[in-house]
């Protein structure tokens, strides 16, 4: 099995792209970038120099992956999400004379999306933040902040407002304070178990 990579495709020197992965049309992809195995690079998305990403990632088109992000397995990353990893932009130095070079320096700071996860159409994912493990962005969030494993996070800035299962599924919605304490729950859909404690969500048994 081989990569799938679109003739219209660029890939710069050290480009590492894994067995089963398909990259569409008029995307590039900086050097040193990592993609691996049965990934979607959808179209016209950009990925930044030394990006690492997980096995079976689906990214769908026109997506930008600055530099300094870390994309775990199993991620979704829907259309026209945006990510950024300067807090503090400038384009030039404090005098206006000389353009600040774009390579990452000091001032680039990471992100992870942890495996499972799923960010929503138009999202903007802000930087030195952690989306959990199987969390779910809703469309058009803007993220400023780290989200929980398991936590469904909405808005703009987002904010948790519940949690979902492994499958995608709605668990508990946080329309007060003891939501954040349901205890034992099960996935109304596929049955996963589930303990939600102080607004931690905690697997009671392994995924069949």
């Amino acid at each position: 099995m081989t990569a799938t990579i679109h003739p219209t495709a660029i890939l710069e020197q050290g480009v590492e792209v894994g067995n089963g992965t398909s990259v569409w049309d008029n995307v590039h992809i900086r050097r040193d970038a990592r993609i691996g195995e049965q990934c979607i690079i959808g179209e016209k998305t950009y990925i930044a120099y030394e990006v690492r990403i997980g096995n079976r990632v689906k990214i769908n088109a026109m997506v930008y992956i600055c530099a300094a992000v870390t994309i775990e397995d199993g991620v979704m990353i829907s259309a026209g999400t945006i990510f950024t990893n300067d807090r503090f932009p400038r384009a030039t130095t404090a005098d206006l004379k000389k353009l600040r070079p774009s390579d990452p320096d000091e001032h680039t700071l990471p992100t992870l999306v942890r495996e499972g996860a799923t960010i929503g159409a138009g999202c903007t994912i802000g930087n030195d933040l952690v989306i959990g493990r199987f969390a779910m962005i809703g469309m058009g969030a803007l993220v400023t902040k780290s989200v929980p494993d398991f936590h469904l996070s909405i808005g703009q800035p987002a904010v948790s407002v519940g949690c979902v299962c492994r499958c995608g599924q709605p668990l508990v919605r946080f329309s007060k304070d003891e939501d954040r304490n349901a205890g034992p729950v099960a996935c109304r859909v596929c049955g996963l178990p589930y303990e939600i404690r102080n607004g931690i969500v905690t697997e009671l048994a392994p995924p069949r």
